[in-house]
């Protein structure tokens, strides 16, 4: 399987933007954290498909195009990654593509998860020292609630989280909130 350094320098030859840069480390730590609790011994593979699930977002020509081109730039790479990954990876697309529903939990972990490191960063950009370390699930949970703030979160499809992971909505925020928090200083929060 592709290995992180590998995966790394491929997002840097596809994605010029720091702020999608900064959006696939934040879901490639949210990945990790919800493969720990889920499947432990894929947790390489859940991170990877976080990693690079948005790897098309700044070449796709057309939006209907996001997911099919990023499976087409792994295969012309060669990017050695297990099918499941692929899989997830078509399936964040799903609003997009209705043939490509999440089926396991590591599709529906990135389909839920992909929009919830927006509102995160949002909260954290609102609050007064701007700092990730210092948000508290009760300020994600209120901005959540609040439909006005960050309004490009898909927060129906978030909620998804208690029938589709079996997770409580507040639990899937603190889940996501730590592995954030854990790499802070990557994200320059």
């Amino acid at each position: 399987m592709i290995t992180r350094e590998e995966a790394l320098k491929l997002l840097q030859k596809y994605i010029t933007t720091e702020n999608t840069i900064k959006h696939m480390l934040a879901t490639e730590a949210i990945m990790r954290a919800l493969a720990k609790r889920f499947e432990p011994e894929k947790e390489a593979v859940w991170a990877m498909a976080g990693l690079l699930h948005d790897l098309d977002y700044e070449v796709m020509e057309e939006e209907k195009e996001h997911g099919a081109k990023t499976i087409k730039i792994l295969k012309k790479e060669n990017v050695d990654l297990p099918e499941e990954a692929l899989q997830a990876i078509r399936a964040h697309c799903y609003n997009l593509h209705p043939e490509w529903k999440p089926k396991s939990l590591m599709d529906w972990s990135l389909f839920i998860c992909d929009s919830l490191t927006g509102l995160i960063v949002a909260t954290t950009l609102v609050h007064p020292d701007k700092k990730l370390a210092n948000v508290k699930v009760k300020s994600v949970m209120k901005k959540f609630k609040d439909k006005s703030f960050a309004r490009g979160t898909r927060r129906k499809d978030i909620r998804m989280c208690e029938e589709k992971l079996g997770l409580p909505l507040r639990e899937l925020v603190e889940i996501c909130l730590f592995a954030m928090q854990g790499i802070s200083k990557d994200l320059g929060l």
